[in-house]
C-alpha cells in the first residue's frame, strides 16, 4: 500500500488542511490541560470531566482529518470543510453574543477559517 500525496494544488490545499487539522487534534488529545489553558478554559481545579471532554474533542478531529486524508474523496472533503466551517460560524456566533472579542478568539477564528475555506475551495473549484 502506498502512501498517496495529491498532485493537483487545490487538492493538495485541502490534503494540507485535514493534516494541520489533524496534528491539532493529536495535541488536544495528548495534552488537554496545555491546550485548554492556551484557549483559556482551564480552571484551577481541572476536573477530569473537562479534561476527558478536550481528549474526546481530540479524537474527533484526528479521525475525521484522518478520513479525509486517507479517503482524499471530494464529497469527504465537502464533509470535513463543512464541519469546520461550522465551527467557525459557532466561533462567530459566540463572539457576537457572549462578547468575548479577544485575540485570542480572532487569531482562532482566523485559524479555523482557513482550515474550513481550503477543503471547500477545492471542493468547488475554487482552488
Amino acid at each position: 500500500m502506498e502512501f498517496y500525496f495529491p498532485t493537483e494544488l487545490g487538492e493538495q490545499l485541502a490534503f494540507l488542511s485535514a493534516a494541520a487539522t489533524s496534528l491539532i487534534g493529536c495535541f488536544i488529545l495528548f495534552a488537554p490541560g496545555v491546550t485548554l489553558n492556551i484557549i483559556g478554559l482551564l480552571r484551577r481545579d481541572e476536573r477530569s470531566e473537562g479534561l476527558g471532554a478536550a481528549r474526546s474533542v481530540g479524537g474527533l478531529l484526528i479521525g475525521f482529518s484522518a478520513t479525509a486524508i486517507l479517503l482524499a474523496q471530494p464529497i469527504v472533503y465537502l464533509a470535513f470543510g463543512s464541519a469546520l466551517g461550522l465551527a467557525v460560524f459557532g466561533r462567530v456566533l459566540s463572539i457576537m453574543s457572549d462578547g468575548r472579542s479577544n485575540w485570542r478568539n480572532a487569531l482562532f477564528l482566523v485559524v479555523e477559517a482557513v482550515l474550513a475555506a481550503l477543503p471547500l475551495a477545492y471542493v468547488f473549484g475554487l482552488i
